[in-house]
């Protein structure tokens, strides 16, 4: 274990109130924007005014949700007509602002809201509020940003924290950026980071652990899964940044996948303390291994991984192996049989729980049925499935996207180079079944996903920052034949996904959220299921189905519907299938 950094910083709440607690500030307006939540906030403004000195304190982390929230009651306040001008800035994208709006649409009750592009403000945004009675009402948000470079000389628009300080003449005698607290450890960490001399080759160590303690709760929105988490989103931050940070210094570019620094692991918890603090240092791979049992079909959270081996052992046929760089060893089993022959695998991306269940639930069905013929590894990268395990016992509602890739930091279906280790069960899969399709179960986040220090929108996952309902990705061989049978076998298994309780009303407000608060969307709509068709690789099977289920931070019956449709989805592929193929 090597130390690399560890500091202390006071909240920058803390230091408001030190610096303007005091006399010559009675009488003015302290305005400032902030990360932190609306507990220390208000505990801020209520120790000034102890002082004499009238303060505001906002967020500056999705100011406009937070003015909702905090300063409009919309739901007692009989507003009939909402109408949202959101600022453009010429260094972010033209939904940047409509994205930081998310999901206030879902909280206005009956009220229309509409969303209108402003080209006059790159700051600000202007809301009207129209009641019932025609009373009219108009607001002007601010939304602090400033435009930076991060480590690897890319320039970010990112939230930032603002100062304004209106004096009792009602003159603005200060009105600049504040540097926060949030940003100040956030920059510290990189920056110490990036300066350690690591080794010239990959990977540069083990486990890179990140740990941090932050004061503030997170909140959570009267919207499915939805929440404010500043520790959930500073997690994403510092994970992405490192693994951009250590790909340009191995010669990649910012959004390869194939780089290996080794296991990234930012552990971002609350603490009661009023204070931030991290430490940064290097660790060996933990080895743990999570135990526990539940019922398969009603499982209501990720199994554990000695389950995952219980359930795969009831499936016939032979066991075949790949080891990971840890030790671990990724099983799976061939089911030989009669019908043309199918692959099918979950956990690729670790935190992506629910198509673990659904690859076993779906494997054991297929086992009973006649001349059933198929592969399945139910849990590709146990190494990250055993962080992810490791990390919701602290934040079981976080994303935890530090256990999306293996141990050695890249996603493994990218790998090209080197030792396979756990990309190596797809080739023997493949070898032994001589399968033409592979069925791999995936998910993504649940809310949304933002890294709020690094330009807000996740770099090169701007497509998955918020829910769209059960997404579909199908990739095929690059000739006529195989793009046709794609488009009948989504046509196909759609139609079977149809029957699935709740999925078409699932799908429909969630795809309608996405486009309000969006845009429109780059993706086909297939019998109401949202897809997208592309070409795979050369080397790719001829025909591979990718489901995405938004299944991250999802607990209790939220789970159990989504291990059914990953199931289902199993199932309707396999038989589709059969049908095309004897069709041929």
């Amino acid at each position: 274990m090597t130390h690399i950094f560890s500091t202390t910083i006071t909240p920058t709440t803390h230091k408001l109130i030190e610096k303007f607690g005091k006399p010559k500030y009675q009488g003015q307006l302290i305005e400032a924007w902030v990360f932190a939540d609306k507990e220390h906030r208000q505990q801020a403004e209520a120790a000034l005014l102890g002082f004499g000195v009238k303060a505001k304190l906002r967020s500056a982390y999705k100011p406009l949700l937070h003015f909702f929230l905090e300063d409009i009651d919309v739901l007692s306040s009989q507003i009939s007509r909402i109408e949202v001008h959101y600022p453009l800035h010429e260094a972010a994208s033209e939904k940047r602002f409509l994205l930081e709006t998310y999901p206030l649409t879902s909280l206005v009750g009956k009220a229309n809201i509409h969303f209108i592009a402003n080209p006059n403000s790159s700051d600000c945004y202007e809301v009207i509020l129209r009641s019932a009675t025609g009373v009219q009402t108009q607001h002007k948000v601010f939304a602090p940003n400033h435009l930076h470079l991060d480590l690897i000389d890319q320039t970010h628009l990112s939230p930032t924290g603002w100062l304004k300080i209106t004096d009792s003449e009602g003159k603005i005698a200060f009105n600049e950026r504040l540097i926060t607290d949030y940003e100040s450890l956030f920059l510290a960490g990189m920056k110490a980071t990036s300066q350690y001399p690591w080794s010239d080759s990959e990977p540069y160590f083990e486990e890179l652990n990140i740990q941090v303690s932050l004061p503030w709760q997170a909140q959570y929105i009267d919207y499915k899964q939805e929440t404010i988490s500043l520790s959930e989103a500073l997690h994403e931050d510092f994970y992405f940044s490192l693994q951009e940070w250590f790909k340009i210094k191995a010669g990649y570019q910012p959004n390869d996948r194939e780089g290996q620094p080794g296991q990234i692991v930012p552990e971002i918890n609350h603490t009661d303390e009023n204070v931030l603090s991290i430490k940064v240092e290097t660790r060996p791979y933990q080895r743990q291994h999570s135990t526990g049992q539940q019922i398969l079909e009603v499982a209501d959270a990720p199994i554990s991984m000695e389950q995952v081996e219980i359930e795969l052992a009831k499936i016939t046929g032979d066991t075949f192996t790949a080891n990971t760089v840890t030790g671990r060893k990724v099983n799976a089993r061939y089911h030989k049989g009669t019908d043309f022959p199918v692959m099918i695998s979950g956990g690729q991306h670790a935190n992506e729980t629910t198509g673990v269940v659904g690859t076993l639930r779906a494997a054991q069905i297929l086992n009973q049925q006649q001349g059933s013929h198929f592969t399945i590894s139910p849990l590709e990268n146990p190494d990250g499935y055993a962080l992810h395990q490791r990390l919701i016992k602290d934040n079981p509602h976080h994303m935890h996207h530090a256990a999306r890739y293996t141990a050695l930091g890249d996603d493994l279906e990218y790998r090209v180079k080197g030792a396979l280790y756990e990309k190596e069960i797809r080739h023997k899969a493949r070898k032994i079944s001589q399968a033409q399709l592979h069925i791999n179960l995936h998910g993504y986040p649940s809310h949304e996903w933002t890294r709020p220090l690094s330009g807000y929108v996740p770099r090169g996952f701007d497509m998955w920052t918020i829910p769209k309902g059960f997404f579909l990705i199908l990739r095929h061989s690059a000739d006529d034949k195989w793009a046709a049978y794609a488009e009948e076998f989504v046509h196909q298994v759609t139609l079977k996904l149809i029957n699935i309780p709740g999925v078409l009303a699932f799908n429909n407000e969630q795809v309608e959220l996405y486009r309000k608060h969006a845009g429109e969307t780059n993706f086909r709509i297939i019998n109401s299921f949202p897809c997208l068709i592309s070409h795979g690789k050369p080397e790719d099977i001829p025909m591979q189905l990718i489901t995405e289920y938004p299944d991250e931070t999802i607990y209790g019956e939220h789970f159990i519907t989504g291990h059914d449709v990953q199931t289902t989805t199993v199932l309707a592929a396999y038989e589709v299938h059969q049908l095309l193929s004897s069709n041929q």
